[in-house]
């Protein structure tokens, strides 16, 4: 899958230093504004314990996990929308990006040089939001004009259209992501799809906190968390400072004894991580046996024929059937055999639509 989560936010606010932590590129991290120029990209392993869990099961010659592109984009300041700054650029690297992890200062500090001077995670939210409604009103309205004219001619698709471009042209003048209009049927949300919006991207927000408050957040989170309510996001709270000092521990044991003195399950980087995957409507299938176990990338909704592209576009062309394991039946059988033999394998179809954990093999002919 070639989808991309673009990290944005304001100068400083620690999205070059979590980019460091959760992907195999290195970006430049520093006290100071734009730091981060052009846009490093990164390709991340997906953690997944139902991958462990197989290899245990198989012993492999080889496992292969899932992975997703993150990208570090330069930080935005008041104007972007009229070329300030990184402005034009930086509105372009998003609008390459599928999704957008927002990334907001919570935390205190003042040996970090805050470009407005105070620490504000709302004020900073609202100032990318409207730098990027902005932008979006400038492509609405020009989409508009033309759409509302072949309306007029007869045009029954650009009338549907037009509809659509006025409800978001009435919820960016109210200040309001163009995500706060929900479509009304599977048609719209195709045609939404299609404009490419900059404020209709998937979003969550990622509150850099303080060492202290990376288990319950603190009141600039609870800030966030009531700024948001409206919208169609999720919240996730991370120290990165804290999660550097956990990427430069090499050994396993330490880092989880570090968690556990944090009062941490698992790393933020982690929750980061698949929460990038699923912001971006991706899941996850298997193939599992002695010579590999494999985490393969979907989109939701994919049918049989789509997944078994992903492996090779022969298995989707010769498409014949699909035979599926639930992953709770092969934990509980341990064999493909034993699965088949309690008549827990599923013989599948081309309208099949592909389940999250699925254990796939495909039958094909070309």
């Amino acid at each position: 899958m070639s989808l991309k989560c673009g990290i944005v936010g304001l100068p400083n606010v620690g999205k070059s230093t979590l980019f460091n932590c959760v992907s195999s590129g290195k970006a430049q991290s520093a006290n100071f504004p734009f730091c981060t120029i052009e846009p490093n990209l990164g390709s991340t392993n997906v953690p997944d314990k139902r991958l462990e869990v197989l290899a245990d099961i198989c012993k492999p010659k080889s496992v292969v996990p899932a992975t997703v592109d993150i990208v570090d984009i330069a930080g935005l300041v008041r104007g972007a929308s009229r070329g300030e700054g990184l402005g034009n650029q930086f509105l372009a690297n998003i609008r390459e990006c599928d999704a957008i992890l927002h990334v907001l200062r919570c935390f205190e500090d003042g040996n970090v040089v805050h470009v407005d001077g105070n620490v504000n995670p709302v004020r900073d939210k609202e100032v990318v939001d409207t730098e990027l409604q902005i932008k979006d009103l400038e492509t609405v309205e020009a989409r508009l004009a033309k759409a509302e004219k072949a309306g007029k001619a007869g045009d029954k698709d650009a009338k549907k259209l037009a509809d659509l471009l006025l409800r978001y042209k009435a919820a960016l003048l109210e200040g309001k992501s163009c995500r706060t209009v929900v479509p009304v049927n599977e048609e719209e949300a195709s045609i939404a799809h299609d404009l490419f919006l900059l404020t209709n991207k998937p979003v969550m927000y990622v509150c850099n906190v303080d060492d202290a408050s990376a288990v319950n957040g603190n009141a600039y989170v609870d800030a966030v968390r009531e700024a948001v309510k409206e919208e169609n996001a999720e919240i996730l709270i991370i120290s990165a400072r804290t999660e550097s000092e956990i990427a430069e521990m090499e050994d396993y044991e330490d880092r989880q004894m570090f968690l556990s003195e944090m009062g941490l399950e698992e790393s933020g980087v982690v929750r980061l991580i698949q929460a990038a995957y699923h912001l971006l409507g991706l899941q996850t299938f298997f193939t599992a046996g002695a010579d590999e176990c494999r985490a393969w990338t979907i989109q939701k909704g994919y049918k049989a024929p789509k997944a078994a592209g992903v492996i090779h576009s022969d298995f989707e062309r010769g498409f014949i059937r699909a035979e599926v394991i639930k992953y709770d039946d092969f934990v509980n059988y341990k064999t493909e055999a034993a699965v088949r033999a309690a008549g827990k394998m599923g013989i599948e179809g081309k309208e099949y639509v592909v389940q999250d954990g699925d254990i796939m093999h495909f039958l094909f002919n070309v």
